[in-house]
């Protein structure tokens, strides 16, 4: 039996990212979403790329609560302590991706957001849950704590080098870059488009939010007291986060063995990759997750097949007319010397469908991979049929069949 989550404020940016990984685990099912801006309206209406996929009504918060076994919160800080002890009373496990559960020091959730603890016991049986670093103290426990985005890639850049004691925790420099999106969905003058375009500037610094929960994250894996200087930056893009963390380097150690402690720790980590010495991080090579595609369905069956793999054919893949098509598959010609544009679109980078290009010149399209976003497409499940100079050409979007 699937575990019935249920997701509280599935209208945000992180809400509705969740939707997407909840939609393709094999051991889950959405039981019901919630959205107090657009409660009433289907969740397809305010993204429209999750036509088909997703088109489930935002329900009141209690409904979410009484219909799911597990509740994720993607609400801002303050408004999850009531919902977390609501959830317990009933026995429902409770996934809070905002602030509220995050520090353990009652103190320092007063300084950095102005709010108290409503039940010291909750808290107390809270855990953080970052599991590449906190995996066993996350298992069986009913209230976890999702950590926040710097908090997140900045620890485990610097996890392997502190646990192992290669280097000093006096010092530590965290030097981030973050997308515009993690600054929420809400509209202001910071993240309007004249504004950010074009520009690149440093925010909050010596202030940020994350700062004390990146301090008591080292300070939990060190066994001390630690503390960083952090200073977040905006780019000018949708997603994405690249943080550049500096700490000296402890007398004798050498660059083999903090080589080795990274691929020791996390050789056994799904989303975490190594790159090899030399290499620099990108946050345009991040892949949103790689997916493997069947060939393409014909226009006719693309509603019914899970699959949002989407071909748009300009000249040189020349099709033939929707009534010698047959129901199976489409013919593809082979006028490679033309001009190609063939792309790809996976769900989701920035609650919007991105294309994707296989960087393939063949006909055969078994097994292709889709590797990362590039650009923009507003519509999906299209169907259409153009006619250019007597030949036909047809855009098909259908759905991802199978995870890699």
């Amino acid at each position: 039996m699937k575990i019935k989550a249920g997701i509280i404020g599935a209208t945000g940016y992180a809400g509705a990212e969740l939707v997407r990984i909840l939609l393709t685990h094999p051991e889950a099912e959405i039981a019901a979403i919630s959205s107090v801006s657009f409660e009433g309206k289907p969740l397809s209406e305010v993204y429209p790329s999750y036509k088909g996929l997703c088109d489930m009504e935002c329900q009141t918060q209690d409904e979410v609560v009484a219909k799911s076994d597990v509740i994720f919160a993607a609400l801002p800080h303050g408004l999850s302590q009531e919902l977390a002890a609501q959830c317990d009373k009933e026995g429902k496990a409770f996934i809070d991706l905002g602030a509220d559960f995050r520090l353990k020091s009652e103190e320092e959730y007063q300084e950095w957001y102005g709010c108290t603890f409503l039940d010291h016991d909750l808290h107390k049986r809270s855990v953080y849950g970052l599991p590449e670093l906190f995996r066993d103290a996350i298992k069986g426990k009913k209230i976890i704590a999702n950590p926040g985005c710097y908090t997140t890639g900045a620890p485990l850049a610097l996890a392997p080098a502190v646990i192992n004691g290669l280097v000093s925790t006096d010092g530590i420099i965290v030097d981030s870059k973050s997308g515009v999106t993690g600054a929420g969905r809400k509209p202001n003058q910071g993240n309007h488009y004249p504004e950010l375009n074009e520009g690149f500037h440093a925010y909050k610094v010596a202030n940020h939010r994350h700062t004390p929960e990146i301090e008591q994250t080292l300070s939990r894996l060190s066994g001390q007291k630690v503390t960083i200087t952090f200073v977040p930056h905006l780019l000018p893009v949708n997603r994405g986060i690249l943080s550049t963390c500096y700490a000296k380097i402890k007398d004798g150690v050498t660059f083999e063995q903090i080589q080795k402690a990274y691929k020791d720790f996390y050789q056994d980590e799904f989303f975490v990759r190594l790159l090899p010495d030399g290499a620099n991080a990108d946050i345009l090579n991040i892949p949103i997750r790689v997916f493997k595609t069947n060939i393409f369905d014909a226009a006719d069956k693309a509603e019914k097949n899970p699959c949002y793999l989407c071909a748009r054919m300009r000249r040189g893949w020349l099709y033939k007319k929707a009534g010698e098509l047959g129901c199976n598959k489409i013919a593809l010609g082979h006028h490679l010397n033309d001009v190609i544009e063939t792309t790809l679109i996976s769900m989701f980078y920035g609650s919007q469908l991105q294309s994707m290009p296989p960087m393939l010149h063949s006909t055969n399209f078994e097994g292709m991979q889709l590797i990362r976003p590039m650009y923009r497409i507003h519509e999906n499940a299209i169907i259409a049929w153009q006619n250019y100079n007597n030949l036909e050409f047809i855009q098909c979007a259908c759905r991802l069949t199978e995870k890699a």
